[in-house]
């Protein structure tokens, strides 16, 4: 994900309107490894700017997503969770405590695939679900 800055110029070049609120989503969502949910990140955006609307926090994630600059993804957890990092990576959900993280597969796009009958594959997501370590020991594994 490009840095709060860059973020803002290309708000602007796209002709969005770039407020404090904005500028906020772009400083919590930078760097920011734990796959936040839209609710989530309006809590945090909540306690640093009171004030702050969920459409706000919704239409900035809506619109980063779709300048690509984050990645909307879906884990089998309910809502929707957000990603900066749009390398080529896939995720690993804990099913105790809902921690979702990056994982790097070699070779994805090789898979062997039957079933597809004539199906255009754009792009291979591939979720691990697990117990974390922490969760693991909280349970006595």
């Amino acid at each position: 994900m490009k840095s709060p800055v860059e973020l803002t110029e290309a708000f602007r070049a796209a002709g969005l309107k770039v407020t404090p609120q904005r500028q906020l989503i772009f400083r919590l969502m930078h760097d920011n490894e734990t796959h936040p949910t839209a609710d989530s990140l309006f809590a945090t955006a909540s306690d640093l700017m009171p004030g702050i609307s969920l459409r706000t926090v919704y239409q900035t994630l809506t619109d980063l997503a779709s300048m690509g600059e984050i990645r909307m993804i879906d884990v089998g957890t309910g809502a929707g969770r957000f990603d900066p990092n749009t390398d080529d990576h896939h995720h690993v959900v804990c099913e105790g405590c809902g921690e979702v993280r990056d994982v790097y597969v070699e070779g994805s796009d090789a898979l062997s695939v039957r079933g597809l009958d004539g199906f255009t594959v754009s792009r291979t997501a591939i979720l691990f679900n697990g117990t974390c370590s922490r969760c693991d020991r909280v349970a006595g594994g």
